[in-house]
């Protein structure tokens, strides 16, 4: 007769193989507020929401992101009331990230995102951080009008140095306007 310690063994030693074989980067379609906006992030998403200052104004915004193989991948999602208050927000929030970067390499380029507004037109920000441990920083934003008459503005980012070198490239390749 078999001992019943042998089944509870063998599941825990299923269970340790198993997790020892799981990827790193668990890529996984993640709707965005109710914008429309679908992303692929490489772990299950956590969200939150905060009130941030973009110039004279605070503003509620989503976001959604997690943390995998050294990175941590995030999407902020906010609702603007025009064309011309998603610029002035998308301008303001760019200062910000600017300004917390203080000495590092920064390199800004017009992006593309497929449906994304003309204005505000995305921009993609790459930083390289002069101080020794400082995590470089990826940030692309981007807006879309919606059906109501307000503007999705988003920021995708990708903090830190993901363990696989395309991890940035699918993260961001996998953000999807309707």
């Amino acid at each position: 007769m078999p001992s019943p310690a042998l089944p509870s063994w063998l599941a825990l030693s299923a269970a340790a193989l198993l997790a020892a074989c799981s990827p790193t980067f668990n890529w996984r379609e993640v709707p965005i507020a109710e914008s429309g906006l679908v992303a692929l992030l490489p772990c299950k998403a956590d969200r939150a929401n905060r009130a941030l200052p973009l110039g004279a104004e605070s503003v509620q915004v989503d976001m959604t992101g997690c943390e995998a193989g050294g990175a941590t991948f995030a999407i902020a999602h906010a609702a603007a009331n025009s064309p011309v208050q998603a610029e002035a927000w998308l301008n303001a929030w760019r200062a910000a990230t600017r300004s917390q970067l203080a000495d590092a390499q920064v390199a800004e380029a017009p992006a593309t995102v497929q449906r994304a507004t003309a204005v505000p037109a995305p921009l993609r920000l790459d930083a390289q951080p002069s101080q020794q441990g400082a995590a470089p920083v990826q940030v692309l934003w981007f807006a879309q009008s919606q059906k109501d008459g307000t503007v999705a503005l988003y920021q995708a980012t990708v903090l830190g140095k993901p363990s696989s070198p395309e991890a940035a490239k699918t993260f961001f390749e996998g953000l999807h306007l309707p």
